[in-house]
């Protein structure tokens, strides 16, 4: 037996392959990570499992032209294999039957999701350059994870949506300077498994460890006490889920009667807050939030309030808000309220301490503040202005026409007819899952790009089989990660799959999508296999169930 050893990156880690004769026959984890994801060693059985999506394959009731009802609903419908030259040729055609019939704005290419870790082949990438050599497409602003906190924190303190990673503090600071940390929504160490685009190595636990050892104390603010470490000894505040803001907003008034904020602060390096005194203190409508009114909403005492008010504004102190308190009505609030908080305590802009987010989300996040520019494949700017935020899918498919208002703007939802989704699922993203079942038999046409039958490949009309991480040549940047890592082809693509840059390529001639319209004729299944709730590789498909830190914005961490 001859084993040979291969590097392989991924969004929860850096692995090595070990291939014998060919076969993958395991992963194993980096000797140099010091907190490997047990993700890792699954991909071996899911490179060639049963739910592979191996040729081209096209929904019956589309090719047929039958309406999307009952049997032939998308995601009940069965799908038909064809050539990969007629799979090219019905998705050349539909891309310009479309754009000539209804316009660019019409082809929906947002396609949020993130895919495999690889700086080339990024799908959304190579799906977004192809589109807008095409003509455009409407594009999806923002992400499901942190829209609410990228949409308010520039008009909160300044810069990019996500410059605030490299102007907080990071983890090795808040050992040498912090006394204080108040978590809302916890620090999971499980979360931290994983960082977009891929990492080299794991290092938020070690950090943490850092941490306490220092002598830096810790205070998770959650209903779930497993929020944080063990090794973290926290003090555990349960909460109320959703109620953040009242919770920081008893701390703000307490601190605020009792003369424990930083007025100087206040007044030199921040704006509105006399307002702000107005509602806290009940002048506006007559409610003080205090310690009490704050306790009979979150379920924390009044005492407790109370006393972290105090340590708060007397310690070196960081507040930190994780992502899942700004997934909710109003998710900006408790975003905007934990700045102000901080902005009082005293400790905003010192070393080490003030405030931060998302740490322990992703490994990254508080390791290292970014990393050089790293090469990828060109982008192409889209032609098109039109897009939606990203949690509006549903909502444009199912009302197009209907105005919404967006960061101060009134956006008008495109009517969109074709939808081409790469490296994504929708139906693991999205918040109503019943309501973007219904809402994904508006379009006329949904095609994917997806390696297994999952919802999403299950609810399209064409389905073009793409290769894994594992089955290409690339490298990997991750998010302010200062690594990068070589991932050879470990294994070659599973039946005929091919990669996303591959099926972009050889279009036929002629199939430039502004051209001239040409209807798409009824096909028989001919050739190609039927097949009922079965997957094109005979696997059992049941039903579905329905940044770069702006230059005029300081430093968190830089006390002026």
């Amino acid at each position: 037996m001859v084993e040979r050893r291969i590097p392989v990156a991924t969004h929860w880690g850096s692995f090595t392959a070990v291939v014998d004769s060919g076969r993958l026959v395991r992963i194993e984890p980096r000797g140099d990570d010091p907190a490997p994801s047990p993700i890792g060693p699954g991909m071996v059985t899911a490179a060639d499992d049963s739910a592979r999506v191996l040729r081209p394959a096209v929904r019956r009731g589309w090719l047929n032209g039958l309406p999307r009802a009952h049997d032939t609903a998308r995601g009940a419908d069965a799908f038909v294999e064809v050539s990969w030259d007629d799979a090219i040729t019905l998705v050349s055609d539909e891309l310009r039957r479309v754009r000539s019939q209804h316009g660019d704005s019409a082809v929906f290419g947002g396609s949020y999701g993130w895919a495999s870790a690889g700086a080339f082949h990024n799908a959304q990438g190579q799906l977004h350059r192809f589109l807008a050599l095409g003509g455009g497409y409407t594009d999806s602003r923002n992400t499901y994870s942190t829209a609410a906190m990228e949409v308010i924190l520039p008009h909160v303190i300044g810069g990019h949506p996500w410059s605030y990673q490299s102007r907080m503090p990071m983890w090795d600071e808040i050992a040498e300077n912090c006394e204080l940390v108040v978590a809302f929504g916890g620090l999971a160490l499980k979360n931290s498994q994983i960082n977009p685009g891929g990492l080299a190595r794991h290092q938020t636990q070690n950090l943490q460890r850092q941490c306490r050892e220092a002598g830096v104390r810790f205070v998770n603010v959650s209903p779930i006490r497993s929020d944080t470490a063990g090794f973290l000894d926290a003090e555990w505040l349960p909460i109320t889920p959703n109620t953040d803001t009242a919770a920081m907003l008893g701390i703000a008034h307490t601190m605020l009667v009792n003369g424990w904020h930083d007025e100087d602060f206040l007044r030199r390096c921040c704006i509105g807050f006399d307002r702000f005194a107005c509602y806290l203190t009940g002048e506006l409508d007559g409610v003080p939030k205090d310690a009490a009114w704050a306790a009979s909403i979150t379920g924390i005492s009044r005492d407790a309030i109370t006393d972290l008010a105090r340590r708060l504004a007397t310690q070196r102190s960081l507040i930190m808000v994780n992502y899942a308190v700004q997934r909710a009505d109003h998710g900006e609030q408790p975003i905007w309220m934990s700045v102000v908080l901080a902005a009082m305590t005293g400790s905003m802009g010192r070393p080490g301490c003030g405030w931060g987010a998302g740490y322990a989300t992703m490994d990254a996040t508080g390791v290292a503040r970014g990393r050089p520019a790293v090469a990828s494949i060109p982008g192409v700017p889209n032609p098109v202005p039109d897009f939606i935020p990203v949690a509006r899918i549903a909502d444009t498919l199912l009302h197009p026409g209907k105005t919404i208002d967006y960061d101060g703007q009134c956006l008008t939802l495109p009517e969109l007819r074709l939808v081409y989704w790469c490296g994504g699922n929708p139906f693991h993203h999205h918040q109503d899952l019943h309501r973007l079942t219904r809402a994904w038999q508006t379009p006329d046409t949904v095609v994917v790009h997806e390696a297994w039958w999952n919802t999403t490949a299950k609810f399209a009309d064409i389905v073009l089989p793409v290769a894994t991480s594992l089955e290409r040549d690339d490298f990997t940047a991750g998010f302010c990660d200062p690594h990068l890592v070589a991932m050879p082809k470990v294994r070659e693509p599973e039946g005929e799959s091919r990669t996303d840059h591959h099926i972009f390529g050889p279009w036929p001639p002629g199939s430039d999508t502004n051209a001239s319209s040409r209807s798409r004729a009824p096909r028989s299944n001919g050739s190609g296999t039927c097949m009922s709730r079965r997957g094109p590789n005979s696997a059992m498909m049941p039903p579905c169930r329905a940044s770069t830190t702006s230059g005029e914005a300081p430093p968190l961490s830089c006390r002026r």
